[in-house]
C-alpha cells in the first residue's frame, strides 16, 4: 500500500484531530497518508442529540466507507462508537488519550460554583444536562448542538453564560485558553472513551494502524465502555465513567444520573493489570452493583 487512505468527519475538530494521528503513524511507520473526509447522518442532522439518539449517529457513515473500500482506516472519537462489536470491523488502535475532563467556558472568567442562580449554560449531552441540575439546580440548562465554535460563539455573543465542552477537543484545537475551569474527572465523570480516539480498520487489516495502539488507554476506556454495555445504555445515556491504571491496579468508577439530576448512583472497583480480563472483570463488578442499585431505571429515560 502506497498511501494510506484515512477516513474521517469533515467538522474542525475531527480534521484536527485525524490529521495528528496521521502525523503520527507517518512517524512510526513511514507510511504515505491521504485524509478522505466523509459526511455522517450527525453532521446532517440538527435535531438536539437528547432526540436524535447518539449510538451511531456519527459513526454509520464513516464505517460505511470503510466497508466499500473507500478508505482503508477511519477514526473516531471513541465515545461516539457504538459499544456492540462489529462483525466485520476492529478497532486496531487506540492511541494514547488526550485529557478526558470536561470543560467550562464561562463568560467573565466564571467558574461553575461562581455562575449566579438562573445563568444560562448549554450543552448537548444528557450526562451532563444531569450532571448541572444535580450539583447547580438553579441554572438554566439550555439544550444546543453544533460544532466548538458555534457553542463559543453563543458565550461571547451574551446568548449564554456558558457552556460545557470535552477538554480534549479544546486542546486538538488550540484553544485550551477560553477554558475558565477544567471539571474535575473524580467529582465530574465524563462520556465512557472521551478523550480517546478510536482508529477503525476492516478485519485482517490490523497491522496497518497497530503500532499507536496505546494499552493503558485501552484497557481504561474498554473498562469505561463495558460498564456502559452491561448497563445497556447508549452513548448518549445519562452515565459517566473514569479509569484509570495506577499501580499495577485498573481503577474504574462509574455514575448513573437521573435527567433531572436528583438521583445519582455510583460504584467503583478495581482489579490487577496488565491482566487481559481486567476491563470486563472491573467492569461487570461496577454494573452489578448500579444495576442491583436501579441503575435501568434511569439509563432508559428519555427527555
Amino acid at each position: 500500500m502506497t498511501t494510506l487512505r484515512i477516513g474521517t468527519r469533515g467538522s474542525k475538530l475531527a480534521l484536527a484531530q485525524t490529521g495528528m494521528f496521521a502525523d503520527d503513524l507517518a512517524d512510526a511507520t513511514g507510511v504515505t497518508t491521504e485524509i478522505v473526509t466523509i459526511t455522517t447522518d450527525g453532521d446532517r442532522s440538527n435535531e438536539p442529540l437528547s432526540r436524535a439518539g447518539g449510538t451511531g449517529l456519527f459513526t454509520g457513515a464513516l464505517r460505511d466507507a470503510l466497508e466499500a473500500d473507500e478508505c482503508d482506516v477511519i477514526v473516531h472519537s471513541l465515545k461516539d462508537l457504538p459499544t456492540a462489536p462489529h462483525e466485520r470491523l476492529v478497532v486496531a488502535a487506540i492511541p494514547a488519550r488526550e485529557d478526558p475532563r470536561d470543560a467550562l467556558v464561562a463568560r467573565d472568567g466564571l467558574t461553575l460554583d461562581q455562575l449566579p442562580d438562573g445563568a444560562r449554560v448549554g450543552t448537548g449531552s444528557p450526562r451532563r444536562m444531569a450532571q448541572l441540575r444535580a450539583r447547580r439546580p438553579g441554572l438554566e440548562v439550555v439544550d444546543i448542538r453544533g460544532n466548538v465554535d458555534t457553542r463559543l460563539g453563543k458565550v461571547t455573543s451574551g446568548e449564554l453564560d456558558a457552556v460545557i465542552l470535552a477538554a480534549a477537543g479544546l486542546r486538538r484545537l488550540g484553544r485550551a485558553e477560553v477554558v475558565t475551569e477544567f471539571l474535575d474527572a473524580d467529582a465530574w465523570p465524563t462520556a465512557p472513551g472521551q478523550g480517546a480516539l478510536a482508529i477503525e480498520v476492516r478485519r485482517g487489516d490490523e497491522d496497518l494502524v497497530h503500532a499507536l495502539d496505546h494499552a493503558e488507554t485501552r484497557a481504561a476506556v474498554e473498562a469505561e465502555r463495558e460498564v456502559l454495555a452491561l448497563l445497556e445504555a447508549g452513548c448518549s445515556a445519562p452515565v459517566g465513567a473514569r479509569a484509570v491504571v495506577d499501580a499495577g491496579l485498573l481503577l474504574l468508577s462509574a455514575s448513573v444520573y437521573s435527567l433531572d439530576g436528583t438521583t445519582i448512583l455510583t460504584s467503583s472497583h478495581a482489579a490487577a493489570w496488565p491482566d487481559a480480563d481486567a476491563p470486563r472483570d472491573v467492569a461487570g463488578a461496577v454494573a452489578r452493583e448500579l444495576l442491583a442499585a436501579g441503575a435501568a431505571g434511569l439509563t432508559g429515560e428519555r427527555p
